[in-house]
């Protein structure tokens, strides 16, 4: 039995409508700066990424979590000037608002990324409290005095304009430190102060209840307290999510917490979902490494261990973020595993983000600026929607092709994307279902079965760049009907023979 892509497309149109309904949906993370720029200035904003809803929409997107879009001194927006603002850059809130409602109408949910780990030092808040030891601010900020014995440990004051990740800052004229997690310019605020927690929740809700958003990315959410107090970093997230959910009851909230499942796991208290940095590390890995028999071991030792914390937990599974280097960089440019790739993220368990560009194979390594680098819509002649604030060092059309082309070209990166999520979107099985792995005698092969009451499918991926013959085990012998393969596999009497770098979905 000789199976190849083009059966996709009569299952995909057998299948019984939609199953998936976010969060348990595909999530695209945006950078609104590089995304799509609608007033020729060379800076993305709201009313781009309006403009490029029915392009979401189209990819099978249900959710969007937008990097920040606060007033800010940086290009990155992590260190916000104002909570209650829109940058000028981005628009106005009447801009972000029509954004909510149009993204609304096509099915499409709103997270915003919301810092409030630190501010920044030129918010208002801080420039008061840092000249005025009496200010109204004062106590939303971490102080100690120079005299301070923690404070004159080695290595822990800096200035305050000091780029390193050394905690304690000067204030110019000032017998006082203040506490920066990250840097000077990112004060941290004080959570042990009752005045500046009521003002978190009064944004919260603000954004939840005036404007409209769906929820919240929650930045650095390890080091609201220092490292030391981990049962209050706990705990806040728990106090947090109970007042976001009298604002809006069905409020989603995902925490980056960047740390391995043992650390991660506290959290899921407070918050429901938290990234899974630890498979993304291990599927690069893999990928690789071209060997994945252990990736859905490990994955499924996860998602126990997180159901043993919080039954309701939801694993947002990615292969990269802003803070990473992108999959393709790490992969040297290989569309087959960058395919692969793709494939794993879309058959494991869990609430799929992508980072936008990554269905296109844009590149990039740190420094930061250079992950987050204009999106391609079309060629630069006819392309006024790209963006112009940086020049790109990675991704130009050498290295990618833009939208346009891959659309049209069905063997495309993006079109790989697309028919995943497709039929992602419309399995129970693959968007709910339980894992179970299913050793195949080759370290190249990643199998397991995802099973609901509705359906149960038996997914195999060759991580290698050779073809790999195996008999299948007794337990799935029965899954002998394709469901989608992303190349060309045979199936015959058991014996399933599957070419380097293919994914194979296999029903009863």
């Amino acid at each position: 039995m000789l199976f190849c892509a083009l059966v996709l497309n009569g299952t995909a149109q057998a299948q019984s409508g939609k199953a998936s309904k976010w969060p348990r949906g595909v999530t695209y993370e945006i950078f609104v700066q590089s995304f799509a720029d609608s007033n020729g200035d060379g800076i993305g904003d709201i009313k781009g990424m309006t403009s490029k809803l029915d392009y979401l929409k189209d990819l099978g997107v249900e959710g969007v979590w937008l990097m920040p879009i606060n007033p800010s001194p940086s290009y990155h927006k992590y260190d916000v000037t104002d909570y209650y603002g829109i940058h000028p850059d981005y628009g106005t809130m009447a801009d972000f608002k029509e954004f909510v409602k149009e993204a609304h109408k096509r099915g499409i949910n709103v997270v915003m990324d919301m810092v409030i780990n630190h501010s920044s030092s030129e918010h208002p808040w801080f420039k008061d409290a840092a000249k005025n030891e009496n200010s109204l601010y004062r106590d939303y900020y971490v102080w100690t005095h120079k005299t301070d014995p923690q404070a004159q440990k080695e290595g822990k004051v800096t200035g305050g304009d000091s780029g390193n990740t050394q905690h304690w800052h000067t204030v110019p004229g000032s017998d006082y430190l203040y506490y920066g997690y990250f840097y000077g310019g990112m004060p941290d605020l004080n959570f042990d102060s009752p005045k500046l927690r009521n003002e978190i929740f009064k944004i919260g809700r603000y954004w939840l209840q005036d404007v409209g958003v769906d929820g919240f990315r929650l930045d650095a959410a390890r080091h609201i307290f220092p490292d030391e107090r981990p049962y209050d970093n706990h705990r806040w997230w728990e106090y947090f999510r109970n007042e976001m959910v009298k604002a809006k009851p069905d409020v989603y909230l995902v925490g980056e917490v960047w740390a391995t499942s043992d650390i991660v796991a506290p959290y899921m208290k407070g918050l429901p979902a938290l990234f899974n940095f630890e498979m993304s590390w291990d599927i690069l890995k893999a990928l690789n490494q071209g060997r994945g028999d252990s990736l859905s071991i490990k994955h499924a030792k996860i998602t126990n261990f997180y159901n043993s914390v919080n039954p309701e937990f939801i694993d947002a599974t990615i292969l990269s973020n802003h803070d990473q280097n992108r999959i393709m960089s790490e992969l040297k440019g290989d569309q087959n595993k960058a395919k692969v790739a793709a494939s794993i993220l879309l058959t494991l368990p869990g609430s799929p983000y992508l980072y936008y560009g990554e269905e296109l194979g844009m590149l990039g390594t740190k420094p930061d600026p250079n992950i987050r680098e204009p999106f391609l819509w079309d060629v630069a002649s006819k392309d006024k929607s790209r963006t112009k604030w940086m020049k790109p060092e990675f991704t130009t059309e050498k290295t990618v092709a833009p939208v346009s082309i891959q659309v049209k070209d069905k063997n495309s990166l993006y079109n790989h994307y697309k028919q995943l999520i497709k039929l992602r979107n419309n399995s129970h099985a693959l968007t709910y279902g339980d894992l179970v792995p299913v050793q195949l005698g080759s370290a190249s092969l990643s199998g397991f079965t995802r099973t609901t009451k509705q359906e149960s499918l038996f997914v195999v991926h060759n991580l290698s760049g050779a073809e790999v013959r195996v008999t299948l085990p007794e337990g799935v012998k029965a899954y002998n009907k394709v469901q989608h393969v992303t190349g060309k596999a045979n199936l015959d009497k058991s014996i399933l023979t599957i070419p380097a770098y293919t994914s194979v979905i296999l029903k009863k």
